[in-house]
């Protein structure tokens, strides 16, 4: 009986990691640290490696708990409109862009705007931060801030209602 030529073959790829790659891995996140990174790919023989890191500064999560407490003062007032869509008033000023709402310059600072103020034209009212850049949203006209819809350090997506001008 003849031999049959044997074919190579390839095993399939291990659900395990193996020593050399854990060291690898290990690297790569000492890499982002040291960097200031947040995510690394890598492909090398076949293998491909993503590590990346997503975290929150914890200065502007203190942020956030400090002004949690006042902004909860006008909710009574609210309540009662809430089947009332806030991106439907007119007056509402609207996220431009996806990202995160600061009403404060720095966690340290006074906010930029309270309920009752009076704004005019071109003043900043707010920042919203994405991908690490702070953009100022502006008044496009004068008036009065009626309410406040967003906290410090709330995400916001595009077109979401930031706050109410009078």
């Amino acid at each position: 009986m003849a031999k049959k030529p044997s074919k190579k073959t390839t095993s399939p790829p291990s659900d395990k990691v193996s020593l050399s790659e854990t060291k690898l891995i290990r690297e790569l996140a000492k890499i982002l640290n040291e960097t200031g990174l947040s995510e690394i790919e890598l492909k090398k023989n076949g293998l491909k490696l993503r590590v990346a890191k997503h975290s929150a500064p914890p200065a502007m999560s203190h942020a956030a708990a400090v002004v949690a407490a006042p902004a909860a003062a006008p909710a009574p007032v609210s309540a009662p409109q809430a089947s009332v869509d806030p991106a439907s008033d007119p007056n509402a000023v609207k996220s431009p862009m996806v990202g995160t709402a600061y009403i404060r310059p720095s966690p340290d600072a006074d906010a930029f705007i309270t309920v009752g103020m009076k704004i005019k034209q071109g003043d900043t009212l707010l920042l919203i931060e994405a991908m690490k850049t702070f953009n100022p949203i502006k008044a496009e006209k004068s008036g009065t801030v009626e309410k406040i819809l967003v906290e410090d350090g709330q995400p916001v997506e595009f077109g979401e209602a930031l706050l109410i001008l009078g």
